[in-house]
């Protein structure tokens, strides 16, 4: 069900770069070149820069060998290569993970989550974050900040002239590709890192194999979410809950947010536990 999701959000995303090309009058070849370009990059030291924006460490021999003896049991029984591991001096209990595949990828975990959560709870989680790896979830993400690259790149451009409008287009058409477009590809791509969320959840409860240590996890993390961690928001999306959280506001809060919330997260464990359908 997520995977068909994202694909549909994806494909609807698609849509949107190919009408605003129409709309403004661009060549969409060159613009998704660009785009393309710009992500390729980005995708090859997408985990360089994540690491480097959270001051993650490497984890040194010796030290919080519980995080080392999970990851490596769970790597080894889902028979993927074991991901490096840093730590992120905070009080806060989060976690990430990156890399464009399972040969070149990181986990990142905070001091605070080792202090709050018990041995299962942390197997939750990093079952979760080893999930965003085997799922490729980084390419994904690649794939959609490639297709919104293109769509911002195409209103800056026609912000300051570019682009041939000068075939008929309707106004009110050229109008909400100008500045529909980029606010709905921005949507489109949070509900994206989203669904991407949801789908850690059920494959990383199957890798551990307990639903209710992740939801627990879940429920401890986002108790002790006020904790400040000052993350770079471009990487905010990469973490099991949003880092920023103690500093969003309220109202479109939902619609403009890269994490499903806590509660329906937990909810969705439970059910998947018991095979009960809470409301």
């Amino acid at each position: 069900m997520n995977v068909l999701k994202t694909t549909t959000l994806l494909t609807l995303m698609t849509v949107l770069v190919i009408f605003t090309a129409q709309a403004l009058g661009f060549d969409l070849i060159f613009s998704l070149f660009l785009a393309f370009i710009f992500n390729f990059i980005m995708y090859f030291y997408s985990s360089r820069i994540a690491l480097a924006s959270t001051r993650a460490r490497k984890l040194e021999d010796g030290e919080y060998d519980e995080i080392r003896e999970i990851i490596s049991f769970l790597a080894q029984k889902e028979k993927m290569p074991m991901p490096e591991l840093y730590v992120i001096e905070s009080d806060q209990p989060n976690a990430f993970a990156t890399g464009r595949n399972p040969k070149n990828s990181a986990v990142a975990v905070t001091t605070g989550i080792m202090k709050v959560l018990n041995r299962d709870e942390l197997e939750g989680v990093l079952a979760h974050e080893l999930s965003h790896i085997k799922n490729r979830d980084i390419l994904v993400s690649s794939i959609a900040a490639m297709l919104a690259a293109a769509i911002s790149f195409m209103s800056r451009m026609a912000f300051w002239g570019g682009g041939q409008r000068d075939r008929g287009t309707h106004p009110v058409i050229i109008l909400i590709a100008f500045i529909a477009a980029p606010i709905a590809s921005l949507i489109i791509r949070l509900a994206i890192s989203r669904t991407r969320e949801y789908g850690a959840d059920k494959t990383g409860s199957s890798i551990s194999g307990n639903p209710l240590a992740l939801a627990s996890a879940l429920e401890k993390i986002e108790m002790y979410s006020k904790n400040p961690l000052n993350v770079n928001p471009a990487v905010s999306q990469l973490f099991i809950s949003d880092p920023l959280k103690s500093f969003a506001g309220s109202g479109l809060r939902k619609l403009f947010s890269t994490h499903p919330p806590t509660k329906e997260r937990v909810r969705r464990l439970r059910e998947e536990a018991s095979g009960i359908r809470y409301r």
